[in-house]
């Protein structure tokens, strides 16, 4: 169930509802860390919202999951991969405004995983250096994340 302003008691400064009473979405990314420092991105596919832009891999948050579950699930659901919670290290997140919902995305960084990521959802992948990521056209929600990941790297 997504959290709205009204089920957390959130409020403006001067005591007033928030204008906006729309749902925070907990989505969770990952940067992917090869043996060369690249990292992956995935493109979205046609037919999806945002199609054409390249995004870290990950996905929403199910009720009753940890964002590092999520994460977990979502690499073999789409990458074929499968990782453990204890690979995982959050370094940053984003927080945006959508028209219809308010996203939350932490970001993780990965440097060890089974398997080799393949496209499994029509995605198409990209190993790409650090110092080249803003070269790829991303969602609102993913840009401030590759200036968080390029300080840690």
């Amino acid at each position: 169930m997504p959290i709205t302003a009204a089920d957390t008691g959130c409020a403006a400064a001067d005591g007033t509802a928030l204008a906006r009473d729309v749902p925070v979405v907990l989505v969770v990314a990952v940067a992917l860390l090869d043996a060369d420092g690249r990292v992956l991105l995935a493109r979205r596919p046609e037919g999806k919202t945002m199609a054409g832009l390249w995004e870290f891999p990950g996905g929403k948050v199910q009720a009753g999951e940890t964002p590092e579950a999520a994460l977990i699930r979502e690499l073999a659901e789409e990458l074929g991969i499968d990782t453990r919670a204890s690979c995982l290290a959050p370094i940053g997140f984003a927080s945006h405004p959508y028209a219809n919902c308010h996203l939350l995305m932490p970001l993780y960084v990965c440097r060890i995983w089974q398997g080799t990521p393949v496209a499994r959802e029509g995605q198409t992948l990209a190993w790409v250096r650090p110092a080249r990521l803003a070269d790829y056209p991303m969602p609102p929600a993913d840009v401030p994340l590759v200036a968080q990941l390029r300080d840690l790297l």
